[in-house]
């Protein structure tokens, strides 16, 4: 039996098992299947991603451990993504479910607006379904399957605040890039970072420079963002920023200006630009999400569903702010990465080590215990 982590209720603010293989090309877009729904035929499963542009997990990561998944558990699952275009998530769920006739969908969506789009065509065919790492707020799904985003936010707040004394940065004075304001995702992790953050503000002990929201999570607009702060406050020596993709930008800018590594500097998603910034002394810490933390209970009660068993599961609730239904959720628990223990995403195949490991690399991989897996 897989048990929730925890009961969780999101605050007023808008937030975020059958047996071949599942379907899997090697276009980032999509993997598509192409069986019939015939009696004796494997259950069909959709699996929606929303797009590459910002982060490399969700093909690096997400896309191999929900195939893994899906081959276990003996799906047709086709798995595709909408590269960041709301109609393309619209056109790949409309092709699942009045085509494909899959029976549950697993979708992530890029927006609220879209996903509720999609979920509702869903529901009206009687598909299940489980939203995947971020929910659809106003949307009503049957699960969510996620990590606890308050506690990824929190365990960012306490690690920056760590390096902060660890880098004996004086008067901290920070500025806080968070992720895209329709991503109810980018909400949870605010509300936990800034349980830490703010008292430390009131408290007059940390200085809060500047806070933007960034559309899209956005890596380029994170650097010009950022760019915009420090021109107004050179004082800036701590950044809390949502994600690794946006610290890459901002790291960036730092080296121009000649600090990196001297400002403390926040990331999430364990990626390897993230793990090759914690190696340099860049960027103090990522927050590691292993994919098959989501992957495999959310394939994993797809099959149920397909199967029409009853979910064996304990679920916690999740409070949907915008129409306040209870939805039935499995939340997995965050792992802080600091240089300490660095090695760890790479042991357990979710960050290549010939992507963290490079010619440029070698060296500080081996000081830091870094091994070829």
């Amino acid at each position: 039996m897989r048990k929730a982590v925890l009961t969780a209720t999101v605050g007023a603010a808008a937030l975020a098992f059958g047996v071949a293989a599942c379907s899997s090309s090697s276009s980032p877009s999509s993997s598509s299947s192409g069986s019939s729904n015939n009696a004796g035929a494997k259950p069909k499963v959709g699996i929606i991603l929303p797009e590459t542009a910002t982060s490399a997990r969700w093909e690096g990561a997400d896309r191999p451990a929900l195939k893994a998944e899906c081959d276990k558990k003996n799906l047709e699952c086709d798995i595709q993504n909408a590269q960041g275009s709301d109609q393309q998530e619209k056109t790949i769920a409309d092709t699942m479910l009045k085509t494909e006739h899959v029976q549950v969908l697993i979708l992530c969506s890029i927006d609220p607006t879209t996903g509720q789009a999609v979920t509702s065509e869903a529901k009206s065919l009687g598909v299940k379904v489980i939203d995947y790492d971020r929910l659809v707020t106003g949307s009503s799904p049957d699960y969510y399957i996620s990590f606890d985003n308050v506690a990824v936010g929190k365990a960012q707040g306490t690690a920056l605040a760590a390096a902060v004394q660890s880098m004996a940065i004086k008067s901290p004075d920070v500025a806080i890039l968070d992720g895209a304001p329709t991503d109810n995702n980018a909400t949870l992790f605010n509300q936990g970072y800034m349980s830490v953050i703010q008292p430390l503000i009131d408290a007059k002990t940390w200085k809060k420079s500047a806070e933007q929201a960034i559309a899209n999570w956005d890596n380029t607009t994170a650097g010009t963002t950022f760019t915009s702060m420090y021109n107004a406050d050179h004082n800036i020596n701590v950044v809390m920023v949502a994600n690794d993709g946006m610290a890459n930008a901002v790291i960036a800018d730092l080296k121009n200006l000649g600090i990196n590594g001297k400002v403390a500097v926040s990331g999430q998603d364990a990626t390897a630009g993230g793990l090759q910034h914690i190696l340099d002394g860049d960027q103090s810490f990522t927050i590691y999400k292993p994919a098959s933390q989501e992957a495999v209970p959310a394939v994993d009660l797809a099959a149920e569903l397909a199967a029409g068993t009853t979910p064996t599961e304990t679920f916690a609730n999740v409070t949907d702010p915008t129409n306040q239904q209870a939805i039935k959720s499995l939340l997995a628990t965050p792992i802080t990465i600091t240089k300490a223990n660095i090695d760890q995403p790479i042991k357990e195949n979710y960050t290549p080590y010939k992507d963290v490991c490079t010619a440029a690399y070698v060296a500080k991989c081996t000081a830091a215990g870094i091994t070829a897996q």
